[in-house]
């Protein structure tokens, strides 16, 4: 398979600092991660989204480099613009409606979230963006003994259909894109509650599955143990270079195409 190119190799450096200045060409800057906000120390949505506003704005400003923000949620549903009200919970439970792209979701205790706050280059798609995310999370499944891909026209890292059972998300992705910044971001189901997925229509889809890696896998995969897979392959992923993707997985003929657009949100 052809790698994806998006950009020149950057050049490793030293770990920005909050206030310092970000650097605008590829490689300047290695993404810094902060994950202060698991188990009892976590984040209520609207506080970090918030932080994420902060952030963002700082990152616009050049004022500091790209950061990633690893966190955990109290149990919480959020909705992008294109979620259909027949989507919403159906026994009524609050929403909180967001301005990324996607439909609706469920965060909570046992799920990684992942903010990434990137300025993007100029000649980079934010396909490509929403891509190397994904795959920064099929390659964590994969070191952590979970085979994942991309379910053609659907975002989000799938596992593949089996005996009996539909395709299951585990990993969602809803952005938006302003000023040439990131924000929002991913949700990895590390030893979440799947319970909490039968309210609504998980991110619109009504003929697949959610699963996690602790499902999959029959042990408990925690939320630090997923960040720790998954950081050093978003590093890198973010960085530009050339990469080979992941095979996508072979759809079900009945299963039907569901959106053929990427779930973003799109300000530039």
């Amino acid at each position: 398979m052809t790698p994806l190119w998006c950009g020149r190799p950057g050049r490793a450096s030293r770990r920005p600092q909050a206030g310092s200045r970000g650097g605008d060409t590829l490689g300047d800057v290695t993404l810094e991660i902060i994950d202060d906000w698991y188990g009892s120390s976590a984040i209520e949505f609207t506080t970090a989204w918030d932080l994420q506003r902060d952030y963002h704005a700082r990152r616009v400003a050049d004022q500091i480099g790209d950061t990633a923000l690893f966190l955990e949620h109290p149990p919480v549903y959020t909705a992008g613009r294109r979620t259909e009200p027949h989507e919403r919970p159906f026994d009524g439970t609050p929403v909180v409606d967001v301005d990324r792209g996607g439909k609706i979701t469920f965060h909570g205790p046992g799920q990684l979230v992942g903010y990434p706050i990137t300025k993007l280059p100029s000649h980079v798609l934010v396909v490509d963006f929403v891509r190397r995310v994904e795959e920064a999370m099929i390659r964590a499944a994969t070191d952590l003994g979970v085979a994942t891909g991309r379910v053609p026209g659907r975002s989000g890292v799938w596992l593949a259909a089996t005996a009996g059972r539909a395709e299951r998300k585990v990993g969602a992705i809803g952005i938006r894109v302003a000023r040439g910044v990131t924000m929002h971001g991913f949700s990895l189901n590390a030893d979440v509650d799947l319970s909490s997925y039968e309210r609504f229509v998980p991110c619109g889809i009504a003929d697949a599955g959610v699963t996690s890696l602790s499902a999959e896998l029959g042990r408990d995969v925690t939320v630090r143990e997923t960040a720790a897979a998954i950081a050093p392959h978003l590093r890198e992923l973010l960085e530009w270079h050339p990469y080979v993707p992941g095979p996508d997985l072979v759809e079900r003929d009945e299963i039907g195409p569901g959106p053929t657009v990427p779930v973003l949100g799109l300000s530039r």
